[in-house]
């Protein structure tokens, strides 16, 4: 009988670990990515300037190069100055935004990316998507998988705790976005691929029933395989579909309507994602995840993030049109402007203030 399978587009190095940078270079050699450590390293002008300072010596064939922020600007410039330098591959080396550059050069100028994260705020270190702002507002480009995904849990101890909290709400709104993804599937006849699904949900599953905080390794640990689990899910699916559902277009409205004063993207993430529970009837769920990330210290309502009713009101109206096409939550109930304000005055009377 004929043997069915199928290649999983996935890196061929995932170390998440205490002191995972400190042997980096035999680590990319080991797995014969660079043989001699000649690689291009993307960093921020601030943490990254500093971690540069701690691993250069342990890199000596390597170049550095400062990134200037998030936007596609940023990224073609970094690959005009890293394709004449016959490297072995590209290391981002920093937050999503220093990532997200670094994948699009590197998918610009043929190299591999490995990718470094210096915080958890966000599932984007191992997806099949750079996000940059361009000048209409923000893009996603599809990018290949990083080959090597690095996660030094003492460098992660050094971000600012507001950071490594945000990938929580990131990695728990995955429970939500499936369940949009099945809605899909059960109203539209949207194919669904199994075991995409399953990767993200249980991603999202083990930091909703895990009782530990950032202040503990076994978390830290289960919350980075969470990250990463749920961009290999992306990249399965062939699209963000497993992790990004109406948490995600909610957060992308507070992210248009009001980008100067948005939060973090797992802050908005999280907050969304117990909303649209709510929405979906799943009242149980939704006071699950309202206590994990009040114990967390994430927002669960508007006000935790500096904004009032009426503008999460608005944003909810609006996240719709973030991503047409998508069908959630949002989409079937097609609610009304005043329709969605009795719906948050429930939900806020119900997970209480």
């Amino acid at each position: 009988m004929p043997v069915l399978t199928r290649l999983i587009p996935s890196p061929v190095v995932v170390d998440i670990s205490r002191g995972a940078l400190d042997d980096l270079a035999g680590l990319l050699a080991d797995q014969r990515i660079s043989t001699n450590g000649k690689l291009a390293f993307a960093i921020s002008g601030g943490s990254g300037a500093a971690l540069r300072e701690r691993f250069a010596p342990l890199l000596p064939n390597a170049s550095w190069y400062e990134v200037g922020g998030g936007t596609l600007d940023d990224a073609i410039q970094l690959a005009d100055a890293m394709k004449s330098g016959r490297y072995d591959a590209v290391v981002g080396l920093g937050g999503g935004k220093i990532i997200d550059c670094a994948k699009y050069a590197a998918a610009r100028i043929g190299l591999p990316l490995v990718a470094v994260a210096t915080n958890l705020s966000h599932d984007g270190l191992c997806s099949p998507v750079a996000t940059l702002d361009n000048d209409a507002g923000r893009g996603s480009y599809g990018v290949p998988n990083p080959i090597a995904v690095v996660i030094d849990l003492d460098v992660i101890r050094e971000a600012p705790e507001r950071y490594i909290r945000s990938g929580i709400g990131d990695v728990i709104s995955n429970v939500s976005a499936v369940k949009d993804w099945e809605l899909g599937h059960e109203v539209r006849g949207e194919a669904i691929d199994g075991l995409a699904a399953a990767m993200a949900r249980q991603a999202g599953e083990a930091i909703l029933h895990h009782p530990g905080d950032v202040s503990d390794d076994n978390f830290l640990q289960v919350l980075a395989e969470g990250l990463v689990l749920t961009g290999i899910s992306m990249s399965v699916a062939g699209d963000s579909r497993p992790a990004s559902g109406a948490c995600h277009e909610i957060n992308h409205a507070f992210d248009l309507l009001y980008p100067k004063r948005a939060a973090p993207h797992g802050e908005q993430c999280g907050l969304g994602a117990a909303f649209a529970t709510y929405l979906r009837g799943d009242k149980d769920t939704a006071k699950l995840m309202v206590q994990v990330l009040r114990r967390h210290r994430l927002p669960v309502l508007p006000a935790d993030i500096g904004f009032d009713p009426d503008e999460f009101v608005e944003a909810v109206a609006y996240a719709p049109q973030t991503r047409p096409g998508r069908y959630t939550i949002l989409e079937h109930l097609d609610l009304s402007t005043d329709q969605i304000r009795d719906a948050y005055a429930d939900y806020a009377q119900t997970i209480g203030s």
